[in-house]
């Protein structure tokens, strides 16, 4: 039965279900062609839509245009004038025009309907096309709609607020900005009165006064008290709630109404203001038409409340600058030094932005340095504990010396980890071509993730050269690698592509560069990450798996090493179609000397050789157990407590040094700057730097002198010696 229907929705199934008989349009069987053909299309479109048949305009329409009518009675089959009956004397003149011939369309129509409960206004982009059967009369009409009450309420809300800041901009008398306040709201929402009271101290006493007046409307001006609201309405007030009178009292009882009335006031809202937990103040809006206050009406005059509230705090709070600025203006100050002025205050305020964005990123990575860390030290402990057990045997106590170390290693790549988020990694940048990188990384990895997921490897046909920290790199592909494979439950396609000569897309507000820039992606056919998620999947911690399955730190540091080396990551993805990383890198041109100069060297023979070092460091601690690990592999240590001591002993009877091994962090003057003063002095010796965290090294590079990272250990620190005095 009436096919034509089918593929409708649930509009389609109620057309079929009416009782067409009692209407002017007769049985559904016996409806002119025109008429099914029309509804068919009007059911299979997507767009809300109602089909308007008939000199009587009976209504059909879509499952898309049942939003509009919100919760009026079901509009099927009845006559288009009685469904908006309301609002026919602003649009039954257009729907006449549409009859006669005329397609008729209008953008952000204002119109006041009843739906959901009560009046209320909307706006809506709508079009009237004539509906003509084959000899050309018109039949019906097609109104096509979309409501756009919420783009523009909040174009509106946004014009008078920005309106409402430029009134008050200049203003510094607490009762001009009422003033201003109380009018600006009386003429956007067409109210009858609008007024300020401010509490007294006790609570109980407060002043109506800013009051804005509409012509024919009481004046609010006077003093009350709070009493006089009866206990509901109090209790509402100091709760912060929002109070609602109407005429027809259907907010508060008759007595409890009557101090409103007394006063003249018809039907009013009070949007308190709570500070400190006490009521301080409340904007007493009143109308004398009886009317239903909108959710956009109420959130409007609260968010006015708030800012006018606030706005009289500043200017209280900065009278003396006030003053000051009156002087200046008195003293003709010019254009120039007030513009300077504004520009330090802007700068201010955003030193002040950066310094909370900062504390509240604290706040959220100490929960996870803290767990983490504790972990870390927990099984060192424990571990210490053991060792101290007498009659330990031998295994055991080469097994918890193993867990010390596995574990200091891990708390070492764990404050990794989060330098290379912060972007204060001292990196390595080097000149490499990346296609040979990334196939030792596949070949690796195609072999640790198992049969059921495949690698394939996308690489350019002629040479991509990159400058990057080759370990930070590929410790970022891995970690996006192992995150993909982890997507993909063990199971799927995992590719890894390398593209040269790239532009980098703008991310994250920032704006593109032309580059060149190498692009490499990683790209899984796992579940996808939700849209909620993506901005928060670059934040130390943040992880999706389960406990105890990831840090989530593998994200921060890609992102961090990615920013620091000078480019970006971009993320796309779809739940349930996977996700695609793409890591962009500077591209360099081919070296003149195509020597891998990233072939690790054969390891010098640990040995001091009788060498004499100078170890600058201000910590005593680490002073001592850095000098007590290079005496015990045979070197000649002196210590200096400071880069300004180390200059007096190099520049004494005894400063014949082969070596000098200087922390960067130090009071007065840093061991990067006691690097280059020696490298001026005596550019023979060598100068070893080291560091946990230092913002020079990170912003700056180590400027051509050998680098080690805290925390390190004997072997490396004799390494690194052995290196450099090339023993």
């Amino acid at each position: 039965m009436a096919k034509w229907l089918d593929g409708g929705g649930l509009m389609a199934e109620r057309i079929r279900q009416h009782d067409w008989s009692s209407t002017p349009l007769g049985p559904l069987e016996a409806w002119p062609a025109a008429l099914k053909t029309t509804v068919a299309l009007c059911l299979a479109s997507r767009f809300p839509q109602a089909v308007l048949w008939g000199d009587e305009l009976i209504t059909l329409y879509n499952d898309a245009f049942a939003p509009i009518l919100g919760n009026k009675p079901l509009a099927l089959g009845h006559p288009f004038s009685e469904v908006w009956q309301e609002a026919w004397s602003d649009i039954g003149a257009m729907a006449d025009r549409a009859l006669a011939g005329e397609a008729v369309y209008i953008e952000d129509f204002p119109l006041i309907i009843n739906r959901n409960g009560g009046p209320e206004r909307a706006y809506f982009t709508f079009c009237y096309s004539p509906i003509r059967g084959e000899d050309g009369s018109v039949l019906g009409m097609l109104d096509t709609v979309t409501e756009t009450t919420t783009s523009v309420v909040n174009s509106q809300r946004l014009n008078f607020l920005d309106n409402l800041g430029r009134e008050v901009a200049n203003a510094t008398d607490p009762e001009r900005i009422m003033a201003i306040t109380t009018r600006m709201l009386v003429e956007h929402l067409q109210l009858s009165s609008c007024a300020y009271a401010v509490m007294d101290a006790d609570q109980d006493g407060f002043n109506i006064c800013g009051d804005a007046v509409a012509p024919g409307s009481p004046r609010l001006i006077g003093q009350y008290r709070l009493a006089d609201f009866g206990r509901l309405a109090v209790s509402r007030l100091q709760a912060g709630e929002p109070l609602v009178i109407n005429d027809n009292l259907n907010e508060l009882a008759i007595d409890e109404a009557a101090t409103f009335q007394a006063i003249g006031i018809t039907a009013t809202i009070c949007m308190p203001l709570i500070k400190d937990g006490r009521l301080t103040a409340l904007m007493a809006i009143h109308d004398n038409v009886p009317r239903v206050w909108t959710g956009y009406e109420l959130r409007l005059i609260s968010e006015v409340t708030e800012r006018c509230w606030s706005h009289i705090q500043r200017v209280q709070a900065h009278a003396e600058v006030r003053e000051a600025m009156a002087a200046l203006e008195a003293l003709n100050a010019t254009l120039e030094h007030r513009v300077e002025e504004r520009t330090t205050q802007l700068l201010h305020t955003e030193a002040i932005l950066r310094q909370t964005q900062k504390l509240e990123a604290i706040g959220q990575l100490t929960g996870g340095v803290a767990h983490d860390f504790n972990n870390l030290l927990t099984i060192i402990r424990s571990s210490l504990h053991f060792l101290q057990r007498p009659n330990l045997d031998e295994a055991r106590r080469e097994r918890y010396l193993k867990t010390m170390a596995d574990t200091v290693d891990r708390g070492a790549k764990l404050t990794g980890q989060l330098l290379a988020f912060a972007r204060r990694q001292a990196l390595s940048p080097q000149v490499f071509e990346a296609g040979p990188r990334l196939q030792a990384m596949a070949d690796m990895l195609d072999t640790a993730t198992g049969a059921r997921i495949q690698v394939q490897l996308e690489l350019p046909e002629t040479p991509c050269h990159i400058r990057a920290d080759l370990s930070q790199l590929e410790t970022a592909v891995i970690n996006l690698m192992l995150n993909g494979r982890d997507a993909m439950a063990g199971e799927g396609i995992l590719r890894l592509r390398l593209q040269a000569d790239q532009l980098m897309p703008g991310l994250r507000g920032q704006p593109g560069q032309d580059g060149p820039f190498a692009a490499i992606s990683v790209m899984d056919s796992g579940v996808g990450i939700a849209a909620a998620l993506l901005d928060r999947i670059f934040d130390p911690f943040f992880t999706t798996k389960a406990p105890g399955e990831g840090t989530g730190l593998g994200l921060s540091q890609v992102f961090g090493f990615a920013k620091q080396s000078g480019g970006d990551v971009e993320v796309t993805s779809v739940e349930g179609q996977g996700t695609t990383f793409t890591l962009y890198l500077p591209q360099e041109a081919p070296p003149t000397d195509l020597a891998d100069a990233t072939v690790s060297p054969s390891q010098p023979e640990i040995s001091g050789g009788r060498r004499r070092i100078l170890v600058v460091e201000d910590n005593p601690d680490l002073g001592t157990f850095t000098a007590q690990i290079l005496e015990d592999h045979g070197y000649q240590i002196s210590w200096a407590k400071s880069a300004e001591d180390a200059l007096a002993q190099l520049a004494g009877e005894a400063g014949d040094f082969d070596a000098v091994f200087s922390d960067v962090v130090m009071p007065g003057m840093g061991g990067l700057a006691l690097a280059r003063e020696l490298r001026h002095q005596r550019p023979q010796l060598p100068v070893i730097l080291t560091s946990g965290y230092s913002d020079a090294i990170a912003e700056g590079g180590h400027q051509g002198f050998p680098f080690l990272a805290k925390p390190y250990s004997a072997e490396q620190v004799c390494q690194m010696l052995g290196k450099v005095l090339g023993t």
